[in-house]
């Protein structure tokens, strides 16, 4: 028997009592990192090459409450060793926690002063820095040091006004490089780069006012022109819960546009969740029952099969163990998310706390090579009717054992509803189990650094970094870079007007040029597949000095220019001149053969037309010799040609 239960796609965030709350974690573009002398740089992983790891072992400890941390407790019992990568030009004793930290960095502390003052922020009369307990070897200390700069605050949307609860000054964690079941392999460079978090009360009630609440927050950052920007500079997470739900935490959404994709699927598998909490009561499963069943050896009947999953797994030395889930039958099928069903959800909890890579369960059986036979043996050997479901894992014995275990917990844990845990956010939008929330026992003061008073003299000191808004800042582009008001607001809304600004600086380029490249032609590369963002900013400073010396630019030419940096990052700047000037250097006789190959190419359209013809094989050319050549003689050679070509054909018809 299988349940014809169908979640819901859409839904009426009010009405289902949507609450979102949302962390904006920044990193701060400062000298030096939040602890440390140490530059705020990422290495290549060309400079990682080569470097002699430190291994670390780090472990869960009571707090000053006498209590584990939850999630601290999760990462411990996964026994997994950390290595750290010490790129030396990026890293110190400190970031090895050899050596104690330093005096919290004052320029962080400015940027982090003058962003609260733009939120109208309360600053709190001292800077005490904190320990927060995390052992997932993200932090070789076993902690983040962390620090309240200011509480209160709000940002104004059209939905209404969304409060700020705290600001907070923080060191960055650790860059992974690697992980399997056994290791972790990390890069130090990143860890102590200053962030600022920005965390909002959850007074957030659709999808979309998230993503606008999140762009306004980003805005204001980035308008301090003290920021960071490319991949993994700005990170997104997510606090929300529906009504009769506890709160959900979603940690790393990259990109702002995923923000409603994010919330919507979620929220849809909560509401699933409620759907099969009901169901399952309705058919009078209980924890008793779910919790006292045995996890029952399958091995003879799976080599049965056909599966050459199965069977490798078998021959390597694993076993294939089995799990009856009373009352379960049709739920594990259960589409929860795009492409992810309640068995998903299972096979998560099996892979976090026991590292196996999956499940198989019977909704989805028979398949995988196990046939109606099997699934029948399987059936009678772990005595299950037709309103159970089972799950089987294949892997070593005692990870198998394990997995089972939590699946079975997982399950119990279906009859309360939603529970409460950390997820990540996938790609797709989609999310995933992580691990369970972290509880308040984590934090505890730092010893090793004094606090740090908030003077008026400091307080000054950061006013003179408090961003302008929106309406002034528009107003300056226009004004001072002579844009106009679209192209200057598609700037300033990009993660690259601190870059922008600081080239014209620099520079002196034009404006109009720059703009262009940091909006339209960085949109059409997109579309290519070439993300700009993945350029560093020495490769943006060779292409403005490459404006500067060549003066007004095309936007083919800008394309075609970034192509060649993207592709060559240690291209020089005299070759992209050379580059830009082999396009335009284009002789008359190689225009008119251009001209010529496309009246033969699209002869039938032209024969058509006639002497109308004349815009169709214009475009043509255009979309080819666009920026190379002056569009007037284009236009001159191509009458020529057509009126040639025509007169052609009549002859030979006549």
């Amino acid at each position: 028997m299988k349940a014809a239960l169908k979640v819901p796609t859409t839904f009426n965030y009010r009405d289902i009592g949507l609450r979102v709350g949302l962390e904006i974690h920044q990193q701060l573009n400062t000298q030096h990192k939040l602890f440390c002398s140490c530059p705020t740089l990422l290495v290549s992983d060309d400079h990682l090459k080569g470097l002699s790891p430190f291994l670390r072992f780090l472990r869960a400890t009571r707090s000053e409450l006498g209590e584990v941390d939850e999630a601290a407790l999760f990462e411990y019992q996964r026994k997994r060793a950390y290595m750290y990568l010490t790129p030396p030009n990026a890293s110190c004793l400190v970031e090895l926690d050899e050596e104690p930290p330093h005096m919290l960095n004052l320029e962080a502390l400015k940027i982090a002063l003058a962003i609260a003052l733009a939120f109208n922020s309360f600053i709190v009369d001292e800077i005490h820095v904190m320990r927060k307990t995390v052992i997932d070897g993200s932090n070789t200390t076993g902690f983040q040091r962390t620090a309240i700069v200011a509480l209160s605050g709000y940002i104004r949307d059209e939905e209404g006004t969304v409060n700020i609860q705290t600001i907070a000054l923080e060191e960055d964690a650790a860059r992974k490089i690697d992980e399997n079941d056994l290791f972790v392999t990390y890069s130090l460079d990143r860890l102590g780069i200053p962030l600022i978090e920005i965390s909002t009360a959850p007074d957030i009630t659709t999808p979309q006012q998230a993503k606008r609440v999140a762009e306004k927050i980003g805005l204001m950052l980035r308008f301090t022109g003290k920021v960071k920007r490319g991949i993994g500079s700005i990170r997104q997470d997510i606090n929300l819960s529906i009504r009769g739900g506890p709160k959900i935490e979603i940690k790393g959404v990259q990109r702002l546009e995923l923000i409603p994709k994010v919330i919507e699927e979620e929220v849809r598998r909560l509401i699933g969740l409620q759907m099969i909490q009901k169901l399952l009561l309705e058919r009078k499963a209980s924890a008793e029952e779910i919790g006292g069943q045995p996890i029952v050896d399958v091995t003879d009947i799976l080599v049965k099969s056909s599966s050459k999953l199965i069977l490798n797994a078998i021959r390597e030395g694993g076993k294939a163990y089995a799990l009856k889930l009373p009352k379960f039958d049709g739920i594990l099928g259960i589409e929860l998310q795009t492409n992810r069903r309640f068995g998903t959800e299972l096979a998560d909890y099996a892979k976090q706390w026991a590292g196996v890579k999956g499940i198989i369960h019977s909704d989805e059986l028979p398949g995988y090579g196990i046939d109606e036979s099997i699934v029948s043996e399987l059936r009678k050997t772990l005595n299950a009717d037709e309103l159970d479901a089972f799950v089987i894992v294949v892997d070593k014995p005692e990870k198998a054992r394990k997995a089972l275990e939590a699946v079975r917990e997982r399950c119990i844990i279906a009859l309360q509803g939603i529970p409460k845990e950390t997820r990540a956010a996938n790609e797709d939008g989609t999310t995933r189990y992580l691990r369970p929330q972290p509880g308040a026992a984590r934090m505890y003061p730092e010893t090793d650094i004094p606090p740090i008073r908030i003077t008026p003299e400091l307080l000054e000191e950061a006013r003179l970094l408090v961003p302008p808004p929106v309406e002034i800042k528009l107003e300056q582009y226009v004004k001072i870079y002579g844009l106009s008001n679209e192209l200057a607001r598609q700037l300033i809304y990009s993660e690259y007007m601190p870059l922008f600004e600081q080239l014209i600086k620099i520079y002196n380029v034009n404006p109009r040029v720059l703009a262009l490249l940091f909006t339209t032609v960085s949109g059409e590369l997109k579309k290519e597949g070439i993300n700009i963002d993945y350029l560093d900013d020495a490769a943006f400073h060779k292409l403005a000095m490459v404006i500067r010396d060549l003066g007004e630019l095309t936007k083919e030419d800008l394309v075609i220019l970034v192509k060649t940096v993207y592709e060559n990052p240690q291209t020089s700047i005299n070759n992209l001149i050379d580059v830009v000037k082999m396009r335009k250097a284009m002789s008359v006789d190689e225009v008119r053969n251009v001209i010529k190959a496309k009246i033969v190419e699209f002869q039938e359209e032209v024969l058509k037309r006639g002497e109308k013809a004349f815009q169709f094989i214009m475009g043509k050319v255009m979309n080819e010799l666009r920026g190379r050549v002056d569009g007037k003689t284009v236009a001159t050679i191509v009458k020529e040609e057509l009126e040639k070509f025509l007169k052609e054909v009549k002859k030979r018809e006549s």
